[in-house]
């Protein structure tokens, strides 16, 4: 396993519609591993592939957060909503590529998502709390959309213009 770096907004790559991953591979295995690595050392909850620069349908999570229990990963490749819930839920929501930044989001208090799973088979689960926030964070970034894309636009053209700067910060201190 690999950690990846993570795209940091913006990046046009974070902005593209991802392409169907199709059949599991042992790069898409390979990919995934890396991807469940690289989630747990940033600390997140959930890390999708174009945050590391691969435009592939592909998300992974874990939203267990009780430090008792187990984790729960998961990998959802070509993931799809069946259904939403008409109740919906506000959640503070980050990013790991974007960092520092947070905002509340409406969405589905929960989904049913149908996905393919490492083993090649057809997988459905209904999610419910920061799970259905999650997944559906993740789904947006394969369709292009970050968690700002939900906020209005004043407080996401400020976070954007913060994200640049701390870019540039960056860069200088890499050079």
């Amino acid at each position: 396993m690999t950690l990846r770096p993570i795209l940091l907004h913006p990046d046009p790559r974070l902005k593209k519609v991802c392409a169907p991953v199709g059949r599991v591979t042992p790069e898409i295995e390979a990919l995934a591993a890396d991807m469940l690595a690289t989630m747990y050392d940033a600390p997140g909850v959930g890390l999708a592939a174009p945050q590391v620069g691969v435009l592939s349908r592909l998300f992974v999570m874990d939203c267990n957060k009780d430090p008792e229990a187990p984790p729960r990963p998961m990998v959802l490749i070509d993931p799809e909503i069946e259904w939403t819930s008409e109740e919906g839920n506000t959640y503070e929501e980050g990013c790991l590529s974007i960092p520092e930044h947070y905002a509340e989001v409406t969405r589905p208090a929960q989904v049913r998502m149908r996905w393919t799973g490492l083993d090649g088979a057809s997988h459905v689960q209904e999610f419910d709390g920061l799970w259905a926030t999650c997944a559906q964070h993740e789904l947006d970034h394969l369709n292009g959309r970050l968690f700002i894309d939900h906020i209005g636009p004043m407080r996401r053209q400020m976070i954007t213009r913060k994200m640049e700067k701390m870019k540039r910060e960056l860069a200088r201190d890499m050079a």
